[in-house]
């Protein structure tokens, strides 16, 4: 395959991708994204519309990339990113719902870990359970800059689900009996791909939905808290290897 073919699904040659990557769930986020943060963006890639922009933050050569949403979709990116384009860190950047009730909208989860109900790790684990955890380096770096920063900023485990409207109406309270914070669909792919490729992948996740609550963000909510978290994120970054 040649470097102007790309990869199935990312049609852009070789080097147009940083090392780093912040990946949100939509693709006009990572647009929005790639706006209000990056110098001179350019985009790297349209097909099936999953846009992705590289452009630099304070001289640091930087990427963002929609994810799409759910386990299927993540692992594709993450996977050809990783291995195709030599990226060093993928950088999640999206919401969850919390699942505790002391938990606002806008509060900052960092996932620790991701438990799930995918069967990906597992089948990739030869059978076995393998236990998603993030790169405690940049986790370290990101939860410093936070609590520099005045974000109200938890660390702690979360659960990837399959299934959006869960059929499972007692996982609530079950997840609150395990101390897991949030749900969000993609973070237990992202980490287990990211450790096979011995790269780096952190999962920043803004509360949209405060689930025994019922409060929820709107979308324009949704848009301005992940632009204040993706320059919080370039903010921890900046100057690592």
């Amino acid at each position: 395959m040649s470097d102007q073919q790309g990869t199935p699904h990312i049609q852009a040659p070789r080097d147009a991708f940083a090392p780093l990557v912040l990946m949100p769930g939509d693709p006009l986020r990572a647009q929005a994204i790639a706006e209000a943060c990056l110098s001179d963006a350019r985009q790297v890639n349209s097909v099936r519309n999953m846009l992705a922009f590289s452009g630099s933050f304070n001289g640091m050569a930087v990427s963002v990339m929609g994810s799409g949403m759910g386990i299927p979709s993540i692992g594709i990116y993450a996977q050809e990113l990783f291995d195709y384009y030599q990226v060093k860190r993928i950088i999640r950047v999206g919401t969850c719902g919390a699942t505790m009730a002391d938990n606002e909208l806008g509060d900052v989860i960092l996932a620790m870990s991701a438990s799930t109900d995918s069967s990906i790790n597992r089948l990739n684990f030869k059978h076995m359970d393998y236990a998603a955890s993030t790169d405690f380096e940049l986790l370290n770096a990101v939860y410093q800059q936070a609590s520099g920063q005045g974000f109200k900023v938890r660390v702690g485990d979360i659960f990837s689900t399959d299934s959006f409207y869960h059929p499972n109406e007692e996982i609530i309270q079950l997840l609150q009996s395990y101390g897991i914070l949030a749900l969000d669909m993609e973070s237990a792919a992202l980490y287990a791909i990211a450790k096979r490729h011995r790269a780096q992948a952190l999962s920043v996740l803004t509360v949209s939905d405060v689930i025994p609550s019922g409060e929820k963000m709107d979308w324009n909510d949704r848009q301005n808290a992940l632009n204040d978290v993706a320059r919080l994120v370039l903010d921890s970054v900046a100057g690592m290897d």
